[in-house]
């Protein structure tokens, strides 16, 4: 049997050092910094990541926040800040050793959402 790719992330534990990591390029990206410098509570936001890419990957967590379309509505995000944030992924899942097999799933994930977040 595959394992899914929660299991091939690293399970909880993974996925956990992945969104520190994930967030901390973001706050380091300066296409994007100030996006995510002004969010209230990044405790929340990674919270929130951690569950939607547990969720997202077949692990055990429900996701509990906002849809992607309601979370990003009116936040105007241009092509160049999506690509940036998904290079800020890649950059984590390679950092941590997620096998190239597993970065094109993710990858197939993050381009799924692009309608989702890109200006609207």
């Amino acid at each position: 049997m595959n394992a899914s790719i929660y299991e091939r992330l690293g399970g909880a534990k993974g996925i956990s050092r992945i969104v520190d990591e994930v967030m901390a390029r973001h706050l380091a990206n300066p296409l994007i910094k100030t996006r995510f410098e002004n969010i209230e509570d990044l405790e929340h936001a990674k919270k929130m990541a951690v569950e939607f890419f547990t969720a997202g990957s077949g692990g055990p967590l429900q996701y509990t926040g906002r849809d992607m379309r309601t979370a990003h509505r009116g936040m105007n995000i241009s092509e160049q800040e999506y690509l940036a944030v998904t290079d800020d992924i890649m950059g984590a899942l390679a950092k941590h050793d997620v096998d190239a097999a597993t970065q094109k799933d993710v990858l197939a994930i993050l381009y799924a959402l692009k309608g989702d977040i890109i200006r609207i």
